[in-house]
């Protein structure tokens, strides 16, 4: 166990990790090149520590010695009699390996030097010191000591003992330890990819607007922030970067590509709250919210077929469709005056009607990764009457439940995003980056996703997931953004769960 901690950096992160180890009763030096920086850090920990107190997260008694565990260090070489420093300054490589070579000077030759780099490679940082088996990433989430993990980096010349005492002292501290290969974005920066990339593929085609596909994905898969509202709140300067710099380290995998949209309203100062204006406008720092779009009133007077022959569905679609007092069609085949209403999976309303030889002008698609109790989205296509888009978006929500209508998407939003989120994430397993149950956890934890990429796959079916990522494939002209996983395809084929691991590595 280190018993003696460095913190070199005492901004926002540095800061938090001096008091999440301070707290966990590791003695802990705060340097910064800037002295008043660390005066206001030490002053915001003991404020943060006060309140803990008043609101009786924390013993009054237990305060002092937090406090007499963390001091300030006026001169890096007052940090010489530590056996671990953590790096936490500027995320530019060449200022953190100048400080790495003069932090070796300064420790004893048994000394870990960790960075809390979130972006750069590990393995180039250590590349500038003598002994690189020493320097590992050590990546933690702001605000440290609330968000429960770090990332255990190894770079490919870490020592095996330097990460087993990491992820002991980071078990110690209460904080879940990722371990996990020095790859572009490490764990949880990769695993995010998915989201916000697709989201903003599917804005770049019209398929929906911000606003609606926040309120399909908060209200179906459950996610708490919609993608644009996350963009908003982390800026979209700084989530653009790292969307960029994912995708040129892997070599420009289409699977990372990020979107042209995101790039030109980064050049217009579009960057959210920080700007007042984002995808969403912002006054004193609070959204300005707008009601959802309200429609007149129209009269049902058509029957509704279903492609579908699930009898839980169909019993939920006859319920919803009687409180519009209409009726659901029992035929194998919808009859000349019935609104069709089709379920595709991983393929566009367009595609769908051609298979199923159905009349365009009467046929809309309805999501079933919808949760049908809290929002309902039908797809519509070029060829639909917009008398019967009404006449169905009004039988969908007589009970009151909202209606999204957009436009022809393999995939309709949920669909696209889960299945991709779901085939990064088998992508991660397969390339050894972190098991399953670490993947999981990491993204459920540092995200604040609903489930972790695999747990989406068990919740909704792999074998749909596949299906999904099929359908997109074949309507892009088989883009290979959209190409699923061999870790997916192989277990759906074999019936296996996404969980189970190749049986060696």
């Amino acid at each position: 166990m280190f018993s003696r901690i460095g913190i070199i950096g005492a901004g926002a992160m540095g800061r938090g990790i001096a008091q999440l180890f301070a707290s966990a009763g590791q003695q802990v030096w705060l340097y910064d090149a800037r002295p008043e920086t660390i005066d206001q850090a030490l002053q915001f920990n003991r404020e943060l520590l006060e309140r803990s107190v008043a609101k009786g997260r924390l013993g009054a008694d237990e305060l002092p010695a937090i406090l007499e565990r963390m001091q300030p260090a006026h001169q890096l070489a007052e940090l010489s009699g530590c056996d671990l420093l953590i790096e936490a300054i500027v995320e530019n490589l060449e200022a953190k390996q100048s400080l790495f070579v003069e932090l070796e000077g300064l420790v004893a030759a048994d000394a870990v030097l960790a960075t809390n780099t979130s972006s750069l490679s590990v393995t180039r940082i250590a590349s500038a010191c003598a002994r690189p088996e020493r320097v590992a990433g050590y990546h933690f989430f702001n605000p440290v000591t609330l968000m429960k993990l770090v990332e255990v980096v190894r770079g490919e010349r870490t020592a095996p003992s330097v990460i087993e005492r990491l992820v002991q002292l980071a078990e110690h501290a209460g904080h879940f330890p990722a371990i996990t290969p020095d790859t572009p974005g490490f764990l949880v920066n990769h695993a995010g990819r998915a989201y916000g990339t697709e989201a903003q593929r599917i804005l770049s085609e019209g398929i929906a607007t911000p606003e609606q596909i926040d309120r399909i994905l908060r209200d179906g898969p459950g996610f708490r922030m919609g993608p644009f509202e996350l963009f908003d709140l982390t800026g979209l300067d700084i989530s653009h970067a790292v969307m960029e710099s994912v995708h040129d380290q892997f070599y420009y995998d289409p699977r990372y590509t990020p979107s042209y949209l995101a790039a030109q309203r980064v050049a217009a100062g579009l960057l959210g709250r920080k700007t007042g204006q984002g995808f969403y406008r912002y006054e004193d720092g609070q959204q300005i919210r707008t009601p959802e779009p309200r429609f007149e009133p129209v009269s049902i007077d058509r029957p509704f077929w279903l492609d579908s022959i699930e009898p839980d569905l169909r019993s939920s679609i006859r319920s919803i469709l009687q409180q519009a007092g209409a009726i659901l069609e029992e035929g194998v085949e919808p009859s000349d005056q019935a609104i069709c209403l089709i379920t595709p999976l991983g393929e566009d309303a367009s595609s769908c009607i051609e298979r199923l030889a159905l009349p365009g002008a009467r046929t809309v698609a309805l999501d079933l990764f919808s949760d049908l109790e809290k929002r309902r989205v039908l797809m519509r296509q070029p060829a639909l009457d917009p008398a019967l888009e009404a006449q169905a978006r009004q039988a969908l929500g007589a009970d009151g439940v909202p209606v999204e209508v957009i436009n022809d998407s393999p995939g309709f939003v949920s669909q696209r995003i889960v299945a991709s989120i779901v085939n990064l994430g088998c992508e991660i397993a397969q390339k050894g980056i972190a098991s399953p149950e670490t993947l999981d956890r990491a993204v459920m934890v540092a995200l604040g996703y609903p489930r972790g990429p695999l747990g989406f796959a068990a919740h909704y079916n792999p074998a749909r997931i596949l299906t999904i990522l099929e359908g997109m494939q074949r309507c892009y002209g088989h883009e290979p953004r959209y190409r699923p996983s061999p870790w997916l395809r192989r277990r759906v084929q074999l019936g296996l769960p996404l969980t189970a691991p190749d049986q060696a590595r």
